[in-house]
């Protein structure tokens, strides 16, 4: 599984990795299977692990006191996925993350500084600060469209930025991503395929 990263690491940075970086990888980094509906993280429990996606497909979410979940991030292969906040200040999070397909990851503890460890390498922290700055910006879009555009229009949206989660997640995971209910969305999709 290892392998994955290392790809990723290779495609998404220009500094490379020695055989001491990788190996210390191979020591942080602790592959894991989820089946399907899993959790990787429960709301309450303190997080211990960023996740990188090497297969498979997670979303984070909460669940309102009457039993609605918001879905806050999706995340396939080649994403991460946490919740940050509680992972740096170990306090119990407020969300869940679970695999909404057999998923497998390969999680960096927070324990024993190997987040820190991994920090350490060069191509890694260059890594983190572009993540840092594209998830800054990507919050930032999401947050826009939905206080200034449609529901048509933050559809077309994530259409157009990440086709893939429209095949990899079912209908009412979509719409809760879009902050919206599963009718707007069956509406939306019936007028998208009549155009």
């Amino acid at each position: 599984m290892l392998t994955a990263l290392l790809n990723y690491l290779d495609q998404n940075t220009t500094i490379p990795l020695s055989e001491e970086d990788v190996e210390l990888m191979r020591k942080a980094f602790i592959p894991r299977k989820f089946r399907k509906k899993q959790f990787l993280l429960q709301e309450g429990d303190v997080c211990k692990y960023i996740s990188f996606v090497v297969k498979g497909a997670v979303r984070q979410y909460t669940v309102d006191e009457k039993g609605n979940e918001h879905v806050l991030n999706l995340a396939i292969e080649n994403w991460w996925t946490s919740d940050r906040e509680s992972y740096h200040r170990l306090t119990p999070s407020i969300y869940n993350i679970d695999a909404w397909e057999e998923t497998q990851v390969l999680m960096l503890p927070k324990a024993d500084g190997w987040y820190d460890k991994v920090n350490s390498i060069p191509a890694f922290c260059q890594l983190r600060i572009k993540l840092d700055d594209a998830h800054h910006m990507a919050m930032q879009s999401r947050l826009h469209s939905s206080i200034n555009y449609t529901a048509e229009y933050r559809y077309e949206e994530l259409l157009r930025k990440y086709p893939d989660f429209l095949k990899r997640f079912p209908q009412h995971i979509i719409a809760s991503y879009l902050g919206i209910t599963k009718e707007t969305l069956s509406r939306i999709r019936n007028q998208s395929l009549k155009k």
